[in-house]
Formats: structure tokens, sequence, C-alpha cells
């Protein structure tokens, strides 16, 4: 489900029973039917009944899994075709190099329609850019601020987008920011690059964006079926970012050789980012103890340099990770927010140090999200894969905590947990361990945990009471229950 909904190519190969056992199921061991389990979070799935298909049907499997926007698919192998032997010269499809069975060359956008967008974004007196995961899947994040740059338009982006322009630059505004929700309603014409205005986004609508009538929306996506999917156009693109944007700045010069300098309305939204970001900087420099939340996460952004990968996993921790954890290059963050799964953090992590070895990678998480895969601190000893977990933890499942206080008069339910030793279970399974208590001792800690040179786990103490309320918990939690009756107070 993650990687269908955050748009993760995967080929997933999964063992079936034997062919004759299946079609239909007559009460064999083990018997499933994985295409119907698995329909609602795949982009494509197949059966493989007969070994001749193999070939060919592997690679549609490979089409689909990286064409349009990206997702899962999965291939279905009977064992009795599982097993099969043949020779390779009677195969009727051949097994071919990637370029033989799939386009490379990214889908343009229509070229009158990126003239258009061309005109209309030159016109605008308060242009906004709003990019979504298609820039980062398209590589497409320096033709986006080439093209702010020459606006003088303010960038906004969602929580799949962190990264696709550095956090610290003058036109970037935090998303979810009051600085960024300013610019969303100001602006007049917004421009939306590779993202469906999902529930994070305010379904693109107001009030976290300008009335229907009022704002002029131009949308680029590769896949035609998200064109308006959430938030009425004026002018949709099919085609990939990357392509499509470059077009779009040759004619955007073209009507305007020179560059265009930021509108007042962006000094304004960032005075707005400022205020909002004022108060939580300065709870960031409390020395209680236990930490706040907001002590933990500065102190680790501080530590790691700018390229680090910075993975995120977990409720209330997620939350408050938004405001004080900068983001500055692409591809170095990484967060199921689409999706909203638990216990991602790990596994991601240890795939982004995989990727990235010369890098360091951070894990921020609850210690909910960790007992979702704890076991996968023995993949990273094993592999010797030197991935930093650090633990925020409030001995709670400290979202649902919330929900329950907020919405059951603090009637708890299954949430609170034992005072267990992350960082002991950390060195059972092979890793650097610590537990952490005052906030004093973090920043030497994490220095600790890169010279072990082995996956490391810091189990920080923090404050559950205050976790318990992180800022704007009531805003996200009204759009996760939009529509529902609540009981009064």
């Amino acid at each position: 489900y993650v990687a269908y909904a955050d748009s993760i190519p995967m080929i997933v190969i999964c063992a079936q029973n034997q062919t004759w056992k299946i079609s239909p199921d007559h009460g064999s061991m083990q018997a499933l039917d994985q295409q119907s389990l698995f329909a609602p979070v795949t982009k494509w799935k197949v059966l493989i009944s007969h070994w001749k298909r193999i070939p060919s049907l592997v690679q549609w499997a490979y089409r689909e899994a990286v064409s349009g926007r990206p997702g899962p698919v999965l291939i279905d192998v009977p064992a009795d075709v599982l097993y099969h032997t043949e020779e390779r010269e009677n195969l009727e499809t051949p097994v071919l190099p990637p370029e033989r069975y799939r386009s490379f060359a990214p889908p343009l956008g229509d070229s009158e329609s990126i003239k258009k967008a061309a005109q209309v974004l030159v016109k605008a007196e308060h242009p906004l850019i709003h990019a979504g995961g298609g820039v980062l899947q398209s590589g497409a994040e320096k033709e986006l601020v080439k093209l702010a740059n020459h606006l003088g338009a303010p960038v906004t982006t969602s929580l799949m987008a962190r990264g696709v322009i550095p956090e610290d630059h003058e036109l970037s505004l935090t998303p979810g920011g009051y600085g960024a929700l300013a610019a969303q309603v100001e602006a007049d014409v917004v421009l939306a690059v590779g993202g469906k205005f999902g529930d994070l986004d305010f379904w693109g609508k107001p009030p976290g964006w300008g009335e229907f009538d009022e704002q002029t929306v131009i949308q680029i996506d590769i896949d035609p079926t998200m064109i308006a999917l959430n938030r009425p156009v004026n002018l949709g693109i099919t085609g990939d970012a990357k392509s499509t944007l470059k077009r779009l700045i040759e004619e955007v010069v073209q009507l305007q050789p020179e560059k265009r300098k930021p509108g007042p309305s962006l000094a304004e939204s960032r005075a707005a980012q400022n205020a909002w970001l004022k108060d939580f900087k300065e709870l960031a420099q409390s020395d209680a103890v236990p930490i706040h939340p907001l002590t933990l996460i500065q102190k680790v952004r501080d530590f790691f340099p700018r390229n680090a990968v910075s993975v995120i996993d977990g409720g209330n921790i997620a939350i408050w990770a938004v405001y004080l954890n900068r983001i500055y290059e692409p591809r170095t963050f990484l967060w199921a927010s689409d999706s909203g799964h638990l216990g991602t953090g790990l596994p991601y992590a240890i795939g982004a140090q995989l990727a990235h070895p010369d890098r360091l990678v951070y894990c921020l998480t609850g210690d909910g999200a960790l007992m979702f895969n704890i076991q996968e601190l023995e993949t990273a000893a094993r592999l010797n894969v030197p991935v930093i977990i650090i633990v925020a933890n409030d001995k709670a499942y400290g979202m649902i905590k919330a929900g329950q206080k907020a919405l059951c008069d603090s009637r708890y339910i299954g949430v609170d947990f034992s005072d267990t030793r992350y960082d002991k279970v950390a060195e059972a399974m092979g890793c650097y361990g610590e537990r952490i208590e005052k906030p004093e001792d973090i920043t030497p800690a994490l220095q600790r945990c890169v010279d072990s040179g082995k996956p490391a786990l810091l189990d920080v103490l923090i404050d559950g009471s205050i976790h318990l309320d992180p800022p704007d918990f009531s805003v996200v939690a009204s759009i996760w229950l939009e529509g529902c009756s609540m009981p009064e107070d």
C-alpha cells in the first residue's frame, strides 16, 4: 500500500500454489487468491500460467512499474511454472535489455498548452509554483527552481516533494506553514507540477487556497487522471515534469527576457512564516527534562550536514518535525506521508544508506512506529549499514493518545507502553545503543553514533505531556475526520 500511495515503482514476485490447485482452490494448504488480495494496492498484476510467458510478462511488469505515474506491480508465479526448466532457445519471447521493450523518452506536454501557460504566468501579478512528488520522480528540481527564479514566484511543496528547492532559499515557503498558506491564498495564478492536491494540501481548495473563480490554476502531470482530480483547473497539461518545464521556461523567457523580482506579497508571506516559526525556535532552546520534542529535532538537524538523508516515521513526532527539520537537497527526505503508514522509517533508512553509502542517514521515529519493524535492526547490523535511528520515546502511541484526549475525554485505552529500553534491544541485535535523558547529551551522543561505525539507536526520553499536543494537531485531525459527525464537548 505504501508503494501504491506514494508512487514507488516495485516489482513484487510472489510464489503461488500449482496451477492445478488454484483454479479454483479446493482446500490446499497456503492457498490464497493473491490477485484479488493485492488488486487495490497494485498498479498492475499478473499470474503467469505458463513458462513461455515469463519473459514477455516480466517485461510488461517493468513497463507498468516505471511508466507514467510509477507504482508497484505483482507477478504471481505458480510453483509448477517456477520449477519448470527449459532451453533458452525455446523461448518464444527473448530476454531483452530495457531499451528494447519500453520507452525512455519522457512525454512532453502539448506545445500550444505550454505556450498558453507561459502567457498566463508572465501576466500574473502574484504567481506561485506548487511542487508535488512528480517533480522529484522526473528529476525536474533544477528546472522548477530556474522557472521560479525567473518569475520571482514563491514555491510551496507537498510533503512528499520537500527538497525540490532548498528550504532556506528566498523563494521557498515551508509546506503547511502560515507563510505557505498565505501565499497559496494570495496567488492569482498557481502552477501545480507533479501533484494531485491531496488531503494534506487541503485538496487544493479554500481555505488553504484561493477561491475557484478568483485563482487561475495550471496543472502539469504525467498522469492525465490526476489533472483536476481534486481541484478544477483552468489549463491542464499532460506531460513529464522535467521536459515540460524545460519547454515552459523557453516560452516564458521569450515573452519575458528579464528576471522578475519577487513582489511584496512574498515578503508578507515570509513574515508570516517567520512569525509562525519564532515560537518553535524558542521552544527548541529549552533545557527541560524530560526533553521537549522540538529540542530533540533542532539538535538532530543542527548536527547533520545539509546533504544528509532525513527519514521521518511516526505520528506526533512527524508533525513536530515539519517545523524545524529543514530539508535542503532533492531526494534527501523520506516519509510515507501519502500513505500515512507507520513502520517505514527503519526500512527506508536502510535502503537510503545502501543507495548512498557516502552520506549520513538519520531516522527520526516515534517509539510506536519503531516497533512495527524493530527487527530490521538485525538486518542493518548484519549488512553493516550505519544508519542512525533517533527514537522520540514518549512511552505511548502519542497521536492515538492525543485523539483519545480530544475526543474521549482523556479516556485512554491501549495507547500507553511500558518503559522499554530500545537502546538495549539495539545492542542485543549488534548495533550501538544509548539512552538519552538530558538535552545537553544529544549532540555528543550523535557523534558517538557516527564514530561507532555501526548502525546506531538513540533512545531519547521526551516529555510525553507536551508531545501529546503538537501544534496544528487540530488542523491535521480536521483533515482526517472531514465529514465525520463528531460528538459535542
